[in-house]
């Protein structure tokens, strides 16, 4: 008997037709032998709307604890209602929070990351024939408070609960039909990607690909957990991310590039005239940190106008802009450097594919296809399988293209977008 973990999100169970929808085609895979368990995100934009509702009530920084407690209505309502849409078909379905399910967390309201999981309640649920419903996004502290996991937390309660059930795959249903090789809201022409390594796909997700959510893919990786990403608006085969093996003899001579992933998202921060001298960027790179920001691209670069001085550049999400720029300028006397620069709405595009390291015409023909593009590089990042740049958040749409066609990506045939926000 096949044991199936199948995450639904927001645009997934939008609405009653939608939910509905869902649960036929959970009955369907229960009808088929299998055991089902199912997490499912907050419908629609509900998150949204009490994260909205919350500013009215207590405009300023409300307090974290009960924003976690408002934010995870948003899946109870789901999962209750899902329950009822499946019983109402036949099959028995039990619900369950994140807390029931066994989700500990620490106390990081907001943020919150997964100590352990104790799907008790869940596994006694499918042993008894019936499906089992979880709020994801969601779990319960050692402090026994609830807590949230983070935008795109449904993904990693998923993954963890197939982790913990030792499911034997988890299935991500979404509103596209797969990973493609662009997003495909701004290329229309973007490939459908059958199979993806779990470092394919960790770059992808960790670079702007906003299928998966990192999170979950980093603990796929951690606990070998077969991941499949299909649609839910219909029956079409998805992406497989393989993990944990290599790839078959059918798939070597898929091209080596497997995807372009962008990010609309970034701010870049420049410490100018910093003194030449060791300790300089572990300063100015752990001032951030104690700040709580997370540094994306980082390049150092010796100044053009005193070779003893050099110019530290990173970026950083948009979101973190006032408060990194205000931790780096704390350093500024201390350290002697002349100024702290900002530039908000930059976009980041990266290049993905296995084997780019041993193929040199690959970071060539990337910069060609943006010169003429009259796309103007800012920064450049390398790794094993990715190629990423910086460039002006206005350039971005056309740089994918770009790219995308320089390298050939582009399907005879437009994709299918149903729901139109890609969770």
């Amino acid at each position: 008997m096949t044991l199936l973990v199948m995450k639904f999100g927001g645009s997934s169970v939008a609405d009653a037709e939608a939910m509905r929808r869902v649960a036929d085609r959970v009955v369907a895979a229960h009808r088929a032998g299998n055991q089902v368990a199912v997490v499912v995100s907050a419908m629609g934009d509900t998150t949204d709307e009490l994260l909205d509702l919350a500013a009215q009530i207590a405009p300023g920084t409300p307090p974290e604890r009960e924003m976690d407690m408002l934010l995870s209505a948003g899946e109870r309502i789901s999962m209750a209602l899902l329950a009822m849409a499946i019983q109402r078909l036949g099959v028995p379905a039990k619900s369950f929070t994140g807390a029931q399910a066994g989700m500990r967390t620490d106390t990081a309201h907001g943020r919150a990351r997964l100590l352990d999981v104790q799907p008790q309640r869940v596994r006694a649920t499918l042993d008894e024939g019936a499906v089992a419903i979880v709020a994801g996004f969601q779990g319960v502290s050692v402090d026994d408070d609830v807590t949230t996991l983070g935008r795109g937390g449904s993904d990693t309660t998923a993954v963890a609960l197939a982790a913990a059930l030792e499911a034997d795959v988890c299935e991500i249903y979404t509103d596209v039909d797969g990973l493609y090789s662009a997003d495909p809201r701004i290329v229309p022409t973007a490939r459908r990607v059958t199979r993806l390594t779990i470092e394919e796909t960790l770059e992808m997700a960790a670079h702007g690909a906003k299928i998966l959510h990192l999170r979950a893919v980093e603990y796929a990786r951690r606990f070998h957990v077969p991941l499949h990403v299909r649609s839910s608006f219909s029956d079409q085969e998805g992406t497989w991310i393989l993990v944990g093996r290599p790839l078959t003899e059918d798939t070597m001579e898929e091209p080596i590039i497997s995807g372009i992933a962008h990010d609309t998202s970034l701010g870049k921060v420049t410490a100018v005239g910093i003194p030449d001298r060791p300790g300089a960027a572990a300063a100015v790179v752990g001032a951030v940190s104690k700040a709580g920001v997370s540094i994306d691209m980082i390049v150092q670069n010796v100044s053009t106008s005193d070779a003893h001085t050099s110019d530290i550049s990173f970026t950083i999400p948009e979101a973190d802009g006032t408060t990194t720029v205000a931790a780096v300028r704390a350093l500024q006397e201390q350290m002697g450097f002349a100024d702290v620069l900002y530039t908000s709405h930059v976009g980041k595009l990266s290049l993905v594919g296995a084997g780019m390291r041993s193929n040199p015409s690959v970071a060539s023909r990337l910069f060609q296809s943006l010169a003429d593009a009259g796309v103007n590089i800012e920064m450049i990042s390398t790794s094993e399988i990715r190629i990423s740049v910086i460039c002006d958040q206005a350039d971005l749409t056309e740089a994918v293209r770009a790219v995308h066609s320089a390298f050939g990506l582009d399907a005879d045939e437009e994709a299918v977008v149903y729901g139109g926000t890609g969770r």
